[in-house]
């Protein structure tokens, strides 16, 4: 029963993106219903809290992944490249603004 109400809690709220307090709040319905110790729901709720946590990394690291595919498959400059262009940008300006100060 304990399984099953875990699996649901992951699957139904969303792991990724439960907090804190919601799990907390779960755990405590939980242990009330199943009379879980003291001990095994800080213990369930720990695990709760990592898996969320772990969910939480693995979607920011996907986000992150097709943000960038997405972007090498525009043509995009990352925000890198674009730094270098604009450091040449304004070595090239200053370049022409002095040769002109130095026609003149």
């Amino acid at each position: 029963m304990l399984d099953l109400a875990k699996r649901v809690i992951l699957t139904g709220v969303g792991l990724g993106l439960v907090a804190k307090d919601k799990i907390d709040e779960v755990v405590e319905r939980i242990c009330e219903e199943n009379e879980l110790t003291e001990e095994e729901s800080r213990k369930l709720a720990k695990e709760l809290l990592d898996e969320s946590e772990e969910a939480r990394q693995r979607l920011t690291d996907l986000v992150k992944k097709t943000t960038n595919d997405i972007c090498a498959g525009l043509d995009l400059p990352s925000r890198q490249e674009y730094s270098k262009l604009e450091k040449r940008v304004r070595t090239l300006e200053k370049s022409v603004q002095k040769a002109s100060n130095d026609v003149s």
